[in-house]
Order: C-alpha cells, then sequence, then structure tokens
C-alpha cells in the first residue's frame, strides 16, 4: 500500500500558462499576476482539467486569471518544482494579445500588471517563473508564426480505385480533422492554404467552418515542387499573424530538417509551428502532441 501511495505522489501535477506579451511604450510589456492567498507575483497559469489538453488549458487559464484573450505562437520552456512537496509541471506558451475584458479582482488573483520586459523578471517571487522569463527575451522578436500540418488520412487507408489527388477522408480522418482544428483553432489563425489533393482540403474544412475563413487552394504547396517554391510561398504567408499550411508528407516546410519529417503530432498528422521575424523564419517547433 505505501508503495501505492508513493508512486501516486511521483505523478506530476500538470498546468500550462503562457508568456503573454504587448507592445507597450517603452517596448515588450509582459502580463503578471499577484495571487493574495500566497502574496507572490508570478506567471498566469493553472491546472489542466481532467481530459484537457495542455495548450486549450493554457488559453483558459490566461483568460481566466487576466481577462486577456490570448493565442498561442511557440512553445516555452517548462517549469518543474515541487508544489507542497508534490512534483509539478507547468507547459508555458508564447502568446499574443487578442482582446482584453474587463478584469475582476478575486480570490485567486486581485491584481494584473503590465512590466517592461527588461526588469520583469525582478518582480516576479519564484526563481523557475524567472528562467521561463528569460528564455521568452531569449528569443528573437516573434511577428508571425506559419503552421505546417500534415494531411489527415485513414487510420488503415486500404485500397482506392481512383487517382490519388481525388481521395477523400473516412470517418476517422474526418474526425481527426476535427480534433486538430479544434488545437489550431487555439493560435488564432487569418489564413487557411493547402495543397490540391482532396484530403489536404478536407483536413482544414473544419477549421475553416470554425474561424469562417476561406481555404486557398495553392499548387506550390504540391508534392514535387521545387523547396525554392515554397519557402517563397511560405514566406509571403508570414505577412499574417497566423497562417495554416496543408501540405503532403512528401513537402518538407523550410527551417524543419528532412529528418524530421517523421515527427508525429496528434491526430496521426506530423506538423511544425514556423516563427518568423519579419519575412525571416528564425525557428521551427513541433505541433503539441
Amino acid at each position: 500500500r505505501m508503495a501505492g501511495v508513493n508512486a501516486a505522489a511521483s505523478v506530476p501535477i500538470r498546468a500550462a500558462g503562457g508568456v503573454v506579451a504587448r507592445p507597450g511604450p517603452t517596448g515588450i510589456e509582459v502580463c503578471l499576476v499577484h495571487r493574495p492567498r500566497y502574496d507572490d507575483w508570478s506567471l498566469p497559469k493553472g491546472k489542466l482539467r481532467p481530459g484537457e489538453r495542455t495548450l486549450a488549458a493554457a488559453v483558459r487559464e490566461v483568460h481566466e486569471e487576466t481577462g486577456v484573450r490570448a493565442a498561442v505562437q511557440v512553445p516555452l520552456r517548462a517549469a518543474r518544482y515541487l508544489s507542497r512537496g508534490l512534483p509539478k509541471i507547468v507547459e508555458y506558451w508564447v502568446m499574443r494579445v487578442l482582446a482584453v475584458d474587463p478584469f475582476t479582482p478575486g480570490s485567486e488573483v486581485d491584481s494584473v500588471r503590465w512590466v517592461p520586459l527588461p526588469g520583469a523578471a525582478t518582480v516576479l517571487t519564484y526563481p523557475h517563473d524567472a528562467d521561463v522569463l528569460r528564455a521568452y527575451a531569449a528569443l528573437p522578436p516573434i511577428t508571425s508564426i506559419v503552421l505546417w500540418v500534415r494531411p489527415a488520412a485513414p487510420a488503415e487507408p486500404g485500397p482506392w480505385p481512383g487517382p490519388d489527388p481525388v481521395r477523400a477522408l473516412d470517418s476517422d480522418g474526418l474526425a481527426r480533422a476535427r480534433r486538430l482544428a479544434d488545437e489550431l483553432a487555439l493560435f488564432a489563425p487569418t489564413r487557411l492554404v493547402c495543397a490540391q489533393p482532396e484530403r489536404c482540403v478536407a483536413t482544414l474544412a473544419p477549421l475553416a467552418a470554425a474561424g469562417d475563413l476561406p481555404i486557398e487552394v495553392d499548387a506550390a504547396f504540391d508534392d514535387g515542387t521545387d523547396p525554392a517554391v515554397v519557402a517563397a510561398r511560405v514566406r509571403t504567408l508570414a505577412k499574417s499573424a497566423a497562417a495554416v499550411v496543408c501540405a503532403p508528407a512528401a513537402v518538407v516546410p523550410p527551417g524543419v530538417r528532412a529528418g524530421d519529417r517523421t515527427q508525429r503530432a496528434a491526430d496521426g498528422a506530423a506538423g511544425w509551428i514556423l516563427a518568423f521575424t519579419g519575412p525571416d523564419p528564425t525557428g521551427s517547433y513541433p505541433l503539441p502532441r
């Protein structure tokens, strides 16, 4: 029985939050919260609900604690520490501000401050929060992201009598596309682009319906396209705050090593987040599992 208790105690508490940034009079400002129960200043975060995905928890907690409606950009380092003697892991994400609702002080958070980035780490109470903020400060400024996803596909494709480009998704593929749409919506995309195959269009269809966005079909993302052409197209998409590209598995996004093509994200589709500073790619990250 004691072994069971120890095993349960070793399972980390999982939480998620964000470094939420906005332009200020003197440069970038980040959002910090004060918790009256502990009389501390920290980054906005909170525990995952049962069955909740990390990204959804991060966006929800930031809004609940600060009133900020935020969109996810790229992952940051996770904070690992003991909370009341139990291991805790908080996964943080860089976030951009979409809108700010009126803040109402409560028992969990009674004050919100926007602090200039250079001095924000000194305001934070805990070293693990300051480490996360320093990791954010070390990143190149992220002006946009391009989300690159693989088309959803049946778990067991089976025979298909017609040409591969017109092959549709089966019920399993459509279900994976709907789950992928829920995840991608947290990035608040404003542009959806895909290759010509029907499965690429169908993969983005639930996201397009949810966000009331058109799907732009672009042959430049078809299998066999010159990588230089693909890279040029992606650079044009980086003019949007967040764009989504769905392309066949053989097309490798710019900035991602060919060996990374076997990485798999949730819903059976490999994918990456491509970060940009202006027209220049500055990093690539696998989409969360």
